[in-house]
Formats: structure tokens, sequence, C-alpha cells
């Protein structure tokens, strides 16, 4: 589904007798601002990429509008809801009492009969959401400002690895437009990791391609600060590190640089065992809220089949149990053709995450999870560059599924 970047040309012409080449001219090193601000600065597929990003923002902020009106709390409301009230849905009530209160407020705890288990939830999104309220008093709006800057950065990485890959101008904003119209795409402009993450983790990936591996250290560990899955981009990059070894000199020095990822994860350890004197505290809160107790995969497909079609659940959970299991089938397809391309270091990234997803008492978050494939919207563009009908049956199958989910989560149903 991806295409390796092309080998790199050489830049200089044949000598003619009694002319310089260009590598033998005198050549002025820029200097470390000037380099800053060409890396800063956006190309004219970069552009395009943000107007795209924009216009799919725009759409979503209508959608929000229209759910007010036609899918009111009460049915029999004469008045919309608040303008911010279709975003503060879910996992956003963790993140918004994380901020404002804390982990743990007062003497509340894991011991409590009725806590929340907010100490599932990384603290990187809550730290940046309290320090942004110091200056937007709106919680909600504070959230949902963090969320299109993250987006806007995570896009624009995502073109700019989709460069590496596809041939032709087109292939970048293929990639990203195939990405924002995904079914979960909703989840970008909510109050919700998933953008964030984004931001840090696929500049990351940028700069381990370019072989830059103390910034893709130092970003991938941001990434770990909002979401555990950092750790699985870290590992991806290790392999990365490894397969590249052999092809730069002194490329071993860079090594201490790959354990920096996991700093944040154990201080955040740290932290929840001096409060309730457990090292996996989140892990155990996430099992106790969300039933991620340790199963087999074979456990959890059985497990979420009954949920989905068993007549256990209500339609609305039996829905989304069905699109569990039918983006877990996605995942297994993707991690099958980067195996088959061999495609290391993404296969590991792909892998780990249906491990971690798929091991619990039921899958969960899975479609959600797919917004962090990045190999599957590079691969997808890739096959619609090469079979044009592709693009034409992804924009056919997935807008009804994309509205429905964005209609679920604004009007309050669960969406994954």
């Amino acid at each position: 589904m991806s295409v390796a970047p092309p080998e790199p040309r050489p830049a200089t012409p044949s000598a003619a007798p009694g002319r310089p080449t260009w590598s033998s001219a005198p050549r002025e090193r820029p200097s470390p601002r000037r380099r800053l601000i060409r890396r800063a600065r956006l190309a004219p597929g970069d552009r395009e990429v943000l107007w795209l990003y924009l216009l799919t923002r725009i759409s979503l902020w209508i959608s929000a509008y229209c759910v007010r009106w036609l899918f009111p709390g009460n049915g029999g409301a004469h008045e919309p809801s608040s303008l911010l009230e279709p975003f503060e849905r879910w996992d956003w009530g963790h993140y918004l009492h994380i901020a404002r209160d804390g982990y743990f407020p007062g003497e509340s705890g894991p011991w409590d009969r009725k806590w929340d288990s907010r100490e599932a939830f990384f603290p990187g999104f809550p730290m940046l959401l309290r320090a942004l309220h110091t200056v937007i008093p709106n919680w909600s709006a504070a959230g949902l400002l963090i969320s299109f800057a993250a987006g806007a950065v995570g896009v624009l990485a995502l073109a700019r690895i989709a460069r590496l890959y596809l041939p032709g101008p087109d292939g970048d904003r293929r990639a990203v437009l195939f990405f924002l119209l995904s079914p979960c795409a909703v989840f970008l402009a909510v109050g919700y990791t998933e953008a964030l993450f984004l931001a840090f983790a696929l500049p990351g990936w940028l700069a381990a391609q370019r072989h830059r591996w103390a910034a893709a250290a130092l970003l991938t560990a941001l990434a770990t600060t909002v979401r555990v899955s950092g750790l699985f981009v870290a590992a991806a990059i290790a392999v990365h590190f490894v397969l590249s070894a052999a092809r730069a000199r002194g490329h071993w020095r860079s090594l201490p640089w790959l354990a920096l990822p996991a700093l944040p994860a154990g201080l955040y350890s740290w932290y929840l065992h001096a409060h309730t004197g457990d090292w996996m505290a989140w892990k155990h809160a996430q099992e106790r809220g969300w039933f991620r107790t340790f199963h087999t995969p074979w456990e959890g497909w059985s497990h979420t089949w009954q949920a989905a079609f068993d007549q256990t659940q209500t339609t609305g959970y039996a829905a989304m149990f069905q699109a569990e299991l039918v983006a877990m089938v996605l995942g297994l397809v993707v991690l099958g053709v980067l195996l088959w391309r061999r495609r290391w270091a993404e296969a590991v990234y792909i892998g780990v995450t249906l491990w971690a997803l798929g091991t619990s008492y039921w899958f969960m978050s899975i479609p959600r999870s797919t917004l962090l494939w990045w190999p599957l919207w590079i691969g997808l563009a890739g096959w619609s560059l090469r079979t044009p009908r592709v693009r034409t049956v992804y924009y056919c199958l997935v807008a009804p599924v994309s509205t429905v989910f964005t209609l679920a989560f604004l009007s309050g149903r669960w969406a994954g």
C-alpha cells in the first residue's frame, strides 16, 4: 500500500573541461536561524493541504450547528443547546476534570466507589488545556483551539511524510483528504487527544525519516505525554534506527536519544505510585472503567461479536461494536501489506497498536485509532494513484459512515 521513497539523485552536473563543477564551487553555509526559517516556510502544496483542512473544519462546525437544532437532548425543546455543547461529549469530561481539579482532588481516588478512573488518561492534553485556560476562560473553547491548531500541524506533517513515498504532485493531497474524510475524523475537531498526539508523533516520524534522531526522540516523548501510543511510535523509530545503521557514519552515537520517549511514561507512573501505591495505576484504571483486562485476541473477537450481533446491547452500541470488528480487520490487512512490502518499522507500529487494542475483554476505540495509522492513509493514496477508481469508491463508501459517526458523536451517542 505504501511505496518506498526514491533514492536521492546526485545534484552535481558533469564537469566541462576547464570549468568548475557545482560541488567545487564554494557555498556559504546557512545560519541556524536561516535554516529554521526555511523549514518553517510553507510550500504551495502545504498551503493547499491547510486549505483542505480548513474546509473540512468548516463542514464539521456546520454539522454541529445543525445538530443543535435537529437533535436536541430534549425532544420537546424550543431552543437549541449551547453553541459548544455538541463538542462536550464522553472523554471530554475526563480531560476537563483533570485540567480543572487535578487527578486526585481532595481525598478522592481509586478507593472511592464512584471514582471515574481519570488516571487512565495521560496528562499531556489536560496540562496544556489548563495552561491555555489562563488566557481563554471557556474550557471547551480552549480544548477546541488546541485540537484545531494541533490538527493543522498533524495534516501538514502527514502531507510531508506522504511526499517521501508517493510520486507526483497529488499524492500528498490525496492522503490528507482520505484522512480528513475518514469515518472518525470528527475526533480531530473536538477536545480529544488524537489531534495533539498527531501534532507530535507525525513530525517525530518525519524527523526520523530524515535521520534527525534527537528531534524525533523529543517529539515522540511529547507524544507519549498525550497517549501511551507514543511508546509504539518510539518502537517503530527504534526499528527504523537499527535498519538505517549501515547507511550513516557515526549513526550509533544517537542511540541514547531513543530512550527519551520512555521518560514521560516513567514519570507519570512514578506520580501515580506516589498517590496510589500502584506503579501501573493508569492501566488498572482502564481495566476498571473500560473492561481492558487482558484476554487473548480470539476471546476479544468473540466478546465483540456477541456485543455486535447477539442483541445483548442496545442498537447504538451494537452498531459501534460492528465498527470495531471492521476496523480490526482493516488493521490486519494494513499490517499484512506492510509486512509484504517489508516496511518493518511501520509494521511494528501497527502490530503493537493492534495487540494493545485487541487483547481486551472486547475491542474498543479501534475505529478512532485508525486516525493514528499514517501508513493507512498514505497507502490508500498510493493505491488510488495506481488505480484511479479507488478514490471514487472510497468517497462513496466512506461518506455515509463518516456522516453517521459525526452525527452520533455530536448528538451525544457513543461513537467509538
